[in-house]
């Protein structure tokens, strides 16, 4: 639940600060830990590496 509330509490500060040019920036970083985090023990993941 803690989570959540994080969650809701960004989208909060994001609506009344009009601050959704950080959308695209979270979002990105999101993905790209995801994408680190689910390849790690993959075959795919010294290609994955070298993108970076």
């Amino acid at each position: 639940m803690g989570k959540l509330s994080i969650i809701r509490e960004f989208l909060e500060f994001l609506r009344v600060r009009k601050k959704w040019w950080l959308t695209p920036i979270i979002l990105m970083l999101f993905l790209l830990g995801a994408l680190i985090i689910l390849t790690e023990g993959s075959a795919i993941a010294p290609f994955i590496y070298t993108l970076f």
